[in-house]
């Protein structure tokens, strides 16, 4: 892109295990107690309790009727409470929402729908199946509740490509904006804790510990599943009205790449959730860089990168970084920063890395520096 068609982020919405909102994300980021709930998973022992970071959707009541929420699922809630809120933050006026593309990321998709789908289907029949968790079961599910309800008239999409989600469908948005197809873009990942994500998470790794997740302690499993969505607003530079930070680049592709991409003494915020194989990836990737990661604050999810995202544009917004959880980092061969320290540069790159040596770089840049 040329200078003058860098694309800003206007605003920014999300909703987690941190709570609802902005202001909700900035006093966790900034410290405040963040503790994870409990999911029950039902288990062939009896059900089992596991630490679980869940989402409260009830804010969305201030955005829509509850009679119009009342056969929409807990997957589209989140994403119309994510979009809401990331509208409400740019303050975009209704009239400017016609050329609003949609774009969302899902790790998982509406998963507590689709196996409600095949259980009607097995108990009742093809015949008898739940029409309405079928239509409820498809990724686009909540794309086409928030296209809806907002009335937006752009072209609409949901991406999914596991932990490699956020980055993928960024690369598109920016396309998007780019060929000028549309004036701007709600960008937004959702992941949904449902039943069975939260029982193949128990067969596979076991019961969460009760302590904190402490990713860059890489000797240590203490990954906590999570659930939520984060929305971008995104806009080209001409069409926007101030905002937070610059979107300049997201691209994927397969370790190892040369050098880290921003200019000394950036940051990197590193999308590490706790588990111990990635932990050991990111370490490798890290080397002698400054970093920080805030997953602590959200939990593990394929949708956790565009929470990353949403930390660094208000960390660039603010000119300091955040702390990071989780004490100690004695093991991790990289620099973690003190809270409240000066970026020290005009960018910061967010890095996610998937099992099979993926990864997905997005960089952003200070508002001020175009």
């Amino acid at each position: 892109m040329s200078g003058m068609d860098r694309i800003v982020i206007e605003g920014v919405g999300g909703v987690g295990g941190f709570g609802c909102g902005v202001s909700d994300l900035t006093r966790a980021l900034t410290g405040s107690a963040c503790s994870p709930g409990t999911l029950a998973v039902s288990t062939e022992s009896g059900t089992v309790p596991i630490p679980a970071f869940r989402a409260d959707v009830s804010r969305l009541e201030e955005f829509l009727p509850v009679r119009t929420l009342r056969r929409i699922d807990l997957f589209s809630r989140l994403g119309l409470l994510g979009s809401y809120l990331a509208l409400a933050d740019a303050n975009l006026p209704d009239e400017e929402r016609t050329r609003l593309g949609i774009i969302i990321a899902s790790g998982y998709g509406a998963t507590g729908m689709t196996y409600a789908f095949l259980k009607s289907l097995i108990d009742d029949g093809d015949i008898c199946a739940s029409p309405t968790c079928f239509a409820s079961s498809v990724h686009n599910s909540a794309a086409a509740h928030i296209s809806i309800q907002l009335g937006a008239k752009g072209p609409n999409l949901t991406v999914s490509d596991y932990h490699m989600s956020v980055p993928s469908a960024l690369a598109t948005a920016r396309i998007w904006l780019a060929e000028e197809r549309v004036q701007r873009v709600l960008f937004g990942a959702i992941d949904e804790l449902s039943d069975l994500i939260g029982y193949i998470r128990y067969r596979t790794r076991g019961a969460p510990p009760a302590a904190p997740m402490t990713p860059l302690r890489t000797e240590m499993e203490t990954s906590i599943p999570g659930e939520g969505a984060a929305f971008l607003l995104l806009a080209r530079e001409g069409a926007a009205r101030g905002g937070y930070c610059t979107l300049d680049a997201s691209t994927t592709g397969s370790l190892p790449f040369p050098g880290l991409p921003f200019p000394e003494p950036g940051l990197l915020v590193l999308g590490a959730d706790g588990c111990r194989a990635s932990g050991r990836r990111y370490a490798a990737v890290a080397q002698n860089a400054r970093v920080a990661c805030y997953t602590p604050l959200y939990g593990s999810m394929p949708a956790g990168p565009a929470f990353d995202l949403a930390a660094a544009a208000l960390i660039l917004k603010g000119g300091r970084v955040f702390p990071t959880p989780g004490g100690a980092f004695l093991d991790f061969p990289a620099t973690v920063p003190a809270g409240g320290d000066p970026v020290g540069a005009d960018r910061i790159a967010c890095i996610t890395l998937a099992g099979n040596e993926a990864y997905g770089l997005t960089t952003l840049g200070r508002l001020n520096s175009l």
